[in-house]
C-alpha cells in the first residue's frame, strides 16, 4: 500500500472535524468536487455541500497511485444511513501546492 501525500492525509485528518475553515482552505478556489452523483464546483459549492454531510470517521484501507492520480478507499462510520460503509473511494484527481483541485468521490 502506497503512503498518501500530505494533502490527501490532511484531508482524511480535517474532514471529520466540526472546524471546517482549516478543511476548505485544503481545495483550490476553483475545485472541483463529485459526490453521490452531483458536481460541485468552487469553494462556495463545496461549502454547501460539506455544509449537508454528516461529520463522520474515516478508516483508510488502501492508498493507490494510478495515472488519473491519488485513490484511497476508506470505511466511513457516522450517523447515516448504512454505517459503516467500507470501500468508499476518494479519488483525488488534482491536487498541487498542497491544495485539491478535483475529488470524486465513489464506490
Amino acid at each position: 500500500m502506497t503512503t498518501a501525500p500530505e494533502t490527501i492525509r490532511r484531508y482524511f485528518e480535517l474532514a471529520g472535524q466540526p472546524d471546517k475553515d482549516a478543511y476548505f482552505a485544503l481545495f483550490a478556489d476553483d475545485a472541483v468536487v463529485e459526490d453521490e452523483g452531483k458536481t460541485y464546483r468552487g469553494i462556495q459549492e463545496i461549502r454547501a455541500w460539506r455544509g449537508e454531510v454528516p461529520l463522520v470517521s474515516y478508516e483508510i484501507t488502501d492508498v493507490q497511485d494510478t495515472p488519473e492520480g491519488t485513490v484511497v478507499t476508506a470505511t466511513i462510520t457516522g450517523d447515516f444511513p448504512g454505517s459503516p460503509f467500507a470501500g468508499l473511494r476518494f479519488r483525488f484527481e488534482g491536487y498541487d501546492g498542497g491544495r485539491i483541485r478535483r475529488l470524486r468521490i465513489a464506490p
